[in-house]
């Protein structure tokens, strides 16, 4: 099986969810708040996609809790 990698954002325990799979997680801190807020820049958009394709309300309570971290940053 070949590796997967993601470069984006991580939440809701993703990295022990993995482990308890028996796979090993490699994750990185995020260095300042510019960076984490290009990352949250890419997660908007992903999540509005998301949204758009599903129309799920799961997806629009991701999309507030992205904007509510972006506030808290600015």
């Amino acid at each position: 099986m070949s590796e997967k990698h993601y470069n984006k954002l991580v939440r809701d325990n993703i990295p022990t969810i993995i482990e308890e799979q028996g796979k090993k997680p490699i994750t990185e801190k995020i260095r300042n708040d510019e960076e984490y807020l290009e990352y949250l820049g890419k997660k908007l958009v992903e999540e509005s996609k998301e949204y758009c394709e599903s129309k799920q309300l799961e997806e629009l309570i991701d999309l507030m809790e992205i904007i509510s971290s972006i506030l808290n940053l600015e």
